[in-house]
């Protein structure tokens, strides 16, 4: 053995660095291996290239001759700490973050090989690692297209899509989630013609209906032509117009891109990873355990972010990485998903927290909902808005918030009120008479508890917002 350790955290992404942070700072001694990048994809081929290029594709929308491509592509390699001369980010901050802590680093392939014990080989080297407890987090990655004929097709992947320093001459994307949709509104801004292709009848297909709606009519706003309800079934290497990808749909009509985006979701390389060795049978479905985000999934092995489910974000996978730190350290504490936010970056925004009124009731909730049109806000009227909403979902019994949708400007910042108050448990007579800015769009919320207060109190409300 080369070393011994308290914990060994197999994948330096976002989770992974929380988890080693913290269990030092717990006071633990921690090995962090990554084969690519650490930091993982997030800061590289993720969530800040990808918003750094909705900023600036909102800027050129703005003013076209003030904010070009080549200095969205510069502001981009800025936020990933790419040189202008390399091809790849720069990931040599985190290492140093990492081991500032007191972690050692290791870049290389990790294998579980015993219980307690995991190889890292990386060119040529191996070293044996043993530990008390041992973290999954491998993050995940694009899901691959799989329709005869792709093979012939360069497809791209998030990677490809955040990383590229040349606009394609049109662009196809087949899948309708966050990333399909905010890479589309990025090159459609920037003169790209975009169409995306999602089989489910909605984009945004996880999001609150009222958001997916919203998201549509923004994309298609922004001249993105976008079919839903259709699959792809097959692929022509450059066999449409001028060279460009063919993809054929299954209702007998075809899309065509002379680059092809796959962002049909996400797979958890667990392959070869060792999992057997804690009794967990890989000769099955992958990953051999649920993903609802339990943790831990065997004596002594944790699994957090992509890994553990039950959603795919950064700051579940932050908030996991700290909570199994704290969990190794004997602290008795669970994980707690009913107030985890999710967001889509497009312009204007969406985000959602806890159920929505279909599922509340799914759920057997007496709920009932409130809704704000965004136009017809005081916010909506002074920046001229033509869609949006804010919708609340309320337990009769408990008389608490249990859901919560936005789409419109500032969504991502103004959901996360409802965030709280769903976690704490904040009963509607708090909320409603929580005194919000005027004319913000958290504002809009004020009026919305005040409705819900009313209706739970069987009076009337004043409106407000």
């Amino acid at each position: 053995m080369d070393s011994t350790f308290d914990l060994i955290v197999i994948g330096a992404g976002p989770g992974g660095e929380a988890a080693t942070h913290k269990a030092r700072s717990l006071g633990a001694a921690v090995a962090v291996i990554d084969r690519k990048w650490f930091g993982g994809s997030c800061p590289h081929i993720g969530c800040l290239p990808s918003k750094a290029l909705l900023h600036s594709a909102a800027e050129h929308h703005a003013n076209p001759a003030r904010y070009e491509w080549p200095r969205a592509s510069k502001h981009r390699d800025f936020m990933i700490n790419r040189p202008a001369d390399a091809t790849e980010p720069d990931d040599s901050s985190h290492v140093r973050s990492l081991e500032h802590s007191g972690a050692v680093a290791y870049r290389g392939d990790a294998r579980i090989v015993g219980k307690g014990r995991v190889s890292v080989t990386h060119d040529g080297a191996r070293h044996e690692l043993s530990g008390a407890n041992v973290v999954v987090a491998v993050g995940s990655v694009s899901r691959p297209i799989r329709i005869p004929g792709i093979d012939g097709v360069d497809v791209w992947t998030n990677e490809q899509a955040t990383l590229t320093r040349e606009l394609p001459r049109s662009l196809l994307i087949l899948g309708g989630g966050p990333t399909g949709c905010e890479l589309a509104q990025v090159y459609a801004r920037f003169g790209v013609p975009v169409t995306i292709v999602q089989s489910g009848p909605r984009l945004a297909p996880t999001d609150h209906p009222r958001n997916s709606e919203v998201v549509r009519s923004t994309l298609e706003r922004d001249g993105v032509t976008v079919r839903t309800s259709v699959r792809a079934v097959g692929a022509r290497a450059g066999g449409g117009e001028d060279g460009a990808h063919c993809i054929d749909l299954d209702d007998g009509t075809t899309a065509t891109g002379h680059a092809v985006l796959a962002a049909i979701g996400r797979e958890v390389p667990l392959d070869d990873l060792g999992l057997e060795h804690y009794g967990l049978d890989t000769s099955g479905r992958t990953p051999p355990y649920p993903r609802d985000g339990r943790l831990r999934i065997a004596d002594g092995l944790y699994a957090i972010g992509d890994a553990a489910g039950p959603e795919l974000h950064t700051h579940q996978g932050h908030y996991q990485g700290e909570l199994a730190a704290r969990m190794i350290n004997g602290e008795s504490v669970t994980p707690d998903y009913r107030a985890l936010p999710r967001s889509t970056y497009t312009d204007p925004e969406a985000a959602f927290v806890g159920v929505s009124l279909e599922g509340a009731k799914e759920a057997g909730v007496d709920a009932f909902e409130k809704v704000a049109e965004f136009p017809k806000s005081s916010r909506g009227y002074a920046i001229e808005a033509d869609l949006g909403h804010i919708t609340i979902v309320i337990d009769r019994a408990t008389r608490q918030l249990v859901g919560a949708a936005v789409a419109c400007v500032d969504a991502s910042a103004a959901i996360h009120e409802c965030v709280l108050a769903i976690q704490a448990r904040v009963p509607m007579d708090v909320l409603a008479n929580t005194i919000h800015a005027f004319p913000s769009t958290s504002r809009i919320f004020n009026g919305l508890f005040a409705d819900a207060l009313a209706e739970l109190d069987g009076t009337s409300a004043i409106p407000a917002g």
